[in-house]
């Protein structure tokens, strides 16, 4: 059997998931800190936070302009790859006093927690190397 076979859809491993402690001020009954839970998510479902963190702006002459808010973007990307706690729920976003779960996050979060979950989550999906490694790589 060749290598080839290792591209098709049913060899592929499927997406990486991991626990980790996002904030230690989220506890259980015995005090310890909960692990959320993070999945990997396809470069389709990419294509779609991509498409929806770009808005059309109104430039010169009348003609629109696709504006890509970044910012959107990798809120919406750690709001899709976050598998626990469901930042989805209802009753959850209610508590907060918010809707969507960007929104939650972003109420829930301190800054600095945000950040380190972003990067996990960045890690997750493939965006752990730096760009002049590849290339370095792909020379050698």
């Amino acid at each position: 059997m060749s290598e080839f076979s290792a591209f098709f859809a049913q060899a592929a491993a499927v997406a990486a998931t991991e626990e980790f402690v996002v904030s230690k001020r989220f506890k259980d009954k015995e005090g310890n800190p909960i692990p959320w839970k993070l999945s990997s998510i396809t470069e389709e479902e990419n294509q779609e936070l991509r498409k929806a963190a770009t808005k059309k702006v109104k430039g010169r002459n009348g003609v629109y302009n696709p504006e890509f808010d970044s910012n959107d973007y990798l809120a919406k990307m750690v709001g899709a790859s976050v598998v626990y706690p469901n930042l989805k729920d209802a009753e959850l976003q209610k508590s907060y006093g918010v809707r969507g779960a960007e929104s939650l996050l972003r109420k829930m979060l301190l800054p600095g927690e945000f950040t380190v979950l972003l990067e996990k989550v960045q890690a997750l999906n493939g965006y752990d190397q730096d760009i002049n490694e590849l290339v370095e790589e792909v020379k050698n």
